[in-house]
């Protein structure tokens, strides 16, 4: 009986589980180093470091870092509140539609200098922003879903599992969806 409900546990599971992420780009600024990678990290609502979650190398100037379709870890994860979404684009007065639990996700660059494919304790991680004609990439991962709104017309409709959306801040803040097929741009500054 107990491996029955183990593998319908588990069918329920794949099934309910959301598509995975591909995020692909170019990486802009100089002379790029051979053992450069792009890595996908979680980080808290402040912008600390808490979990890798994936990371490629830069091949001639390219990459495509897949998010894996399982949730970060619990210690990455924090309840989704109007006080903690610090999105671009989000102004006072945030509206959260329901209770989540959210990981926001950034792009960083690193040098793996002894060619492991992973980032150990002495690589640098380096903060790059991912856009599209001046649009900023932004991923968060929910555990459920769940629609934030706020000022300026920031509507984000949120489904459970990786989200991606492009952020164009003006007058007004425009929330388009990402769609794998796109191509963002990731510049490495001095």
């Amino acid at each position: 009986m107990k491996t029955f409900t183990l593998a319908t546990s588990l069918v329920l599971l794949a099934a309910g589980a959301a598509d995975a992420l591909t995020v692909r780009g170019s990486v802009a600024g100089g002379n790029l180093p051979p053992d450069l990678r792009v890595a996908g990290v979680v980080v808290t609502p402040f912008g600390q470091v808490v979990q890798e979650v994936s990371s490629v190398p830069v091949e001639k100037g390219q990459f495509s870092l897949e998010l894996p379709v399982t949730a970060p870890t619990a210690r990455a994860q924090v309840t989704l509140t109007p006080q903690n979404v610090n999105w671009p684009g989000v102004i006072d007065p945030v509206q959260v539609s329901g209770q989540a639990q959210v990981a926001e996700l950034k792009l960083f660059t690193y040098r793996d200098q002894n060619n492991n494919g992973r980032r150990d304790e002495n690589e640098p991680l380096r903060e790059v922003m991912a856009d599209v004609r001046g649009a900023n990439l932004f991923v968060v991962w929910v555990n459920t879903d769940v629609n934030v709104t706020a000022s300026k017309g920031f509507q984000a409709g949120l489904k459970r599992g990786w989200n991606a959306f492009l952020v164009d801040v003006g007058r007004a803040v425009n929330v388009q969806p990402f769609v794998d097929t796109t191509v963002v741009t990731v510049r490495l500054g001095r």
